[in-house]
C-alpha cells in the first residue's frame, strides 16, 4: 500500500467512530490550549509590567525597607515597621546631590472618596512636591501641588483620569472639593490618562497623608538620577548617603532594571511551573491516544488478518495504525491551538497578550511527537498479528 491509500484508510477507521476519536484528541486539546494560553498570559503580563516601568519614567532608583533578594540578609518588613523615615529623603538629597535631581517619597493607603452623592473606594497615594516629574504624571487640567502645599500640609489633591468620571462625571473637577473619612479636600488637578494606578488614584502631599491618617509610613523613597551621570554611580550615592543612617541589610537600592529582572526571574518560574502542569495534561493524552489505540488493535483484528491475507505487510499495518494515531493527536493539537487563540484574544481585552510565531510550530510539533511515542506500541501489536490467528479471532 503506498502512503495515500493507507492515509485514506486510517481516516476512513477513525471517520467511523467519532465520538471516541473526539474524546481521545481531548487530552491534547487541553494540554495545548494550556500550553498557548500560558504563552500568551505571560507575554501580556511582561509587556503590562514593562509598559507600567516605561509609563513611570527614566532614570529612577528606588531605596525600599529591608534587603529585598539577599540569600543572608533580613527580608523586607512590612509597611507597618518599614526603616524608611523623612530624614533620609533629606539625607539622600543632600548627600547625593551631585548625582540626583529630585527625589520623593511614597506613602500609600486606601480611602473612600466622596463627592455629592457619589463614592469610590481609591489608592491615596502621598508624595513630595515634585513627584510629577520623577513620575512624568502631568495634569490635563490645573496644576500639582507646589512646596508651600507640601509644607503646610494642606489638603489638596490631585485627581485620577478615570477616578473623576466616576466622581464628577462631565463635571469640571478643578476646585471643587471631596471628602475622604470626613475630611474636605480641595481637587487642584486632574490628571492625564497614564495607567490603572494612577488614573483610579487620588494623589496628596505626603506630609497631608502622615498628618491626616495614623499608620501611615514611608514605602519607599524614588530619586530620578540627573541626565548627564551614570546610573551606576548615581546609585552608589545614594547607598552611601542611606549608609550614613542605616546597616546594609536594613534598605535595599534598586533600579528600573534591576526591578524588571527580578519579576522576569518569578514569570520564569511560574511559566515553568505552569508548562509542568501542562505537560501532565499532554501526557494524559498520550496515555489515552495508546490505550484507545491498543483497543482499536483488538477490535480489528479480524480486519488485520484479512488486510495480511490479501498482501499487507507488518510494515504497512504498522504504519496505519501510526497514522491513525499522529492524526489523532496532530488534529488534537490544531483544535487546542485555536482554542488558545480565542482565548488569548479574550485576554487581549485585559492585557496585551499574543501569541508568539514560535509557539505554533511548537505545539503542533510537540502534538505529533505525542502521537509517534504512544501511538508506536499499539501499532507494533497490530504489525506482531499472526495472519491465520487473527482470522480465527472472533
Amino acid at each position: 500500500m503506498d502512503i495515500k491509500e493507507t492515509l485514506g484508510t486510517a481516516l476512513k477507521s477513525l471517520s467511523l467512530n467519532k465520538v471516541r476519536t473526539f474524546l481521545t484528541m481531548l487530552g491534547v486539546i487541553i494540554g495545548v490550549f494550556a500550553v498557548i494560553s500560558l504563552v500568551s498570559l505571560v507575554g501580556g503580563i511582561q509587556n503590562y509590567v514593562e509598559g507600567q516601568f516605561e509609563d513611570l519614567g527614566s532614570n529612577l532608583i528606588f531605596v525600599a525597607s529591608g534587603n529585598i533578594g539577599s540569600k543572608g540578609g533580613r527580608p523586607g518588613q512590612t509597611l507597618s515597621s518599614s526603616n524608611l523615615k523623612e530624614k533620609h529623603i533629606d539625607l539622600v538629597q543632600n548627600e547625593a546631590g551631585d548625582y540626583i535631581e529630585y527625589v520623593t517619597p511614597t506613602i500609600q493607603t486606601v480611602k473612600t472618596a466622596k463627592y455629592k452623592t457619589n463614592g469610590y473606594y481609591s489608592s491615596i497615594i502621598g508624595v513630595s512636591y515634585n513627584a510629577d516629574k520623577i513620575f512624568s504624571i502631568t495634569p490635563k487640567e490645573g496644576r500639582f501641588f507646589n512646596k508651600s502645599e507640601e509644607k503646610g500640609s494642606s489638603r489638596v489633591v490631585i485627581i485620577g483620569n478615570t477616578l473623576t468620571t466616576k466622581l464628577f462625571g462631565r463635571e469640571n473637577p478643578i476646585k471643587k472639593s471631596i471628602k475622604i473619612d470626613g475630611k474636605s479636600y480641595e481637587v487642584v488637578g486632574m490628571l492625564e490618562k497614564k495607567n490603572p494606578d494612577y488614573d483610579e488614584a487620588l494623589i496628596i502631599p505626603y506630609t497631608t497623608l502622615t498628618d491626616d491618617y495614623e499608620g501611615t509610613t514611608i514605602i519607599s523613597i524614588v530619586a530620578k538620577a540627573k541626565n548627564n551621570v551614570s546610573l551606576d554611580d548615581s546609585v552608589e550615592s545614594v547607598k552611601l548617603a542611606m549608609y550614613r543612617d542605616l546597616h546594609d541589610d536594613e534598605f535595599t537600592v534598586m533600579t528600573q532594571e534591576d526591578i524588571l529582572d527580578s519579576i522576569e526571574s518569578i514569570l520564569s518560574i511560574l511559566t515553568i511551573a505552569l508548562a509542568a502542569i501542562s505537560g501532565i495534561s499532554l501526557l494524559v493524552g498520550g496515555i489515552g491516544i495508546m490505550n484507545i489505540m491498543l483497543v482499536s488493535v483488538t477490535e480489528r483484528t479480524r480486519e488485520i488478518g484479512l488486510r495480511k491475507a490479501l498482501g499487507a505487510t507488518s510494515f504497512d499495518i504498522k504504519r496505519q495504525f501510526m497514522i491513525e494515531a499522529v492524526l489523532i493527536s496532530l488534529s488534537g493539537g490544531m483544535v487546542g491551538l485555536l482554542l488558545g487563540w480565542v482565548s488569548t484574544l479574550i485576554i487581549r481585552n485585559l492585557i496585551k497578550a499574543s501569541v508568539p510565531f514560535w509557539a505554533i510550530p511548537l505545539s503542533l510539533g510537540f502534538s505529533i511527537f505525542v502521537g509517534v511515542i504512544f501511538g508506536t506500541y499499539p501499532a507494533a501489536k497490530a504489525s506482531e498479528k499472526d495472519p491465520i490467528e487473527a482470522l480465527r479471532y472472533e
